[in-house]
């Protein structure tokens, strides 16, 4: 009867220590998959949409243009500031267009604008304004505000929206074309350093294993500490020979590569 209850009691508290322990496990915070270099890759290529700075006191003048914006084929986003709201220190944008501003407050929004590497247009109301601004400014696109002044500014603001764009995509290509050269730079290395450090690991592993032969020869210790050597290597033995197979395959797809590109050449030199 007691080793019935003793067994009993056995059970219970297995069983409170299984629950313990799996309630533990649940309650573990996942640990984070740390970013690869292909990951930050795909991060440097995401480019924000341009964005158009129209800056006036005039409410009618920046919806104008947002107005007649939305005819064109590309949108972009925008940013509408008067005068007294010009901060002085935007640069996140890729086009600047200025209309009328009170005459205190020109020389404050395009001085900063003209020191910039960003097109800018400025839309003047009467001829002595725009001469000003040529003037003093002569990097700006100057416009006269007269009837057919949105058919011209809009074409003109959208080619440099487009081409802001095309430059930031070929940036960021860029970046991550000098991120790839160099992860391409040292897996080269590590491939021709193969054959040495295979040499190097072939030496471990034959002084490893004829220490090894001789039972008496080493102490507990020395013999764990050298099996501890040799795992190690073979391991390292293991990677090495990851990259070769990496190598071969990479070879297979560009092989591959190499010849639908013939097959396309040949199918379209038949074409024509």
């Amino acid at each position: 009867m007691r080793t019935r209850n003793r067994a009993k009691r056995n059970k219970k508290v297995r069983a409170s220590i299984s629950r313990r322990s799996n309630r533990d496990v649940a309650q573990e915070p996942k640990a984070r998959t740390p970013a690869t270099p292909r990951d930050s890759t795909k991060r440097k290529l995401q480019v924000d949409y341009p964005t158009v700075l129209v800056i006036s006191d005039d409410v009618e003048f920046s919806r104008s243009i947002t107005a007649r914006w939305q005819m064109e084929r590309h949108v972009p986003t925008f940013t509408l500031l008067s005068g007294d709201l010009w901060p002085r220190s935007i640069d996140n944008f890729a086009v600047a267009i200025v209309g009328p501003l009170r005459r205190e407050l020109l020389s404050v929004v395009l001085e900063p604008l003209h020191s910039t590497q960003q097109p800018l247009f400025c839309v003047c109301q009467d001829p002595p304004t725009a001469q000003l601004v040529r003037g003093r400014w002569p990097r700006t696109s100057v416009l006269l505000c007269d009837e057919n002044w949105l058919n011209v500014l809009i074409p003109a603001a959208g080619e440099a929206v487009l081409r802001a764009g095309a430059e930031a995509r070929a940036r960021a290509s860029e970046e991550a074309c000098a991120t790839l050269e160099r992860q391409a730079m040292l897996g080269r290395y590590m491939l021709e350093m193969r054959h040495g450090l295979n040499n190097a690991l072939t030496s471990l592993l034959g002084n490893s294993d004829l220490l090894l032969i001789e039972p008496g020869s080493l102490s507990a210790q020395a013999r764990a500490q050298i099996e501890t050597i040799r795992n190690m290597t073979l391991r390292i033995h293991e990677v090495l020979q990851r990259f070769s197979s990496i190598e071969k395959e990479m070879n297979v797809v560009a092989q591959q590569v190499e010849r639908d590109s013939g097959k396309y050449r040949i199918a379209a030199a038949a074409g024509d």
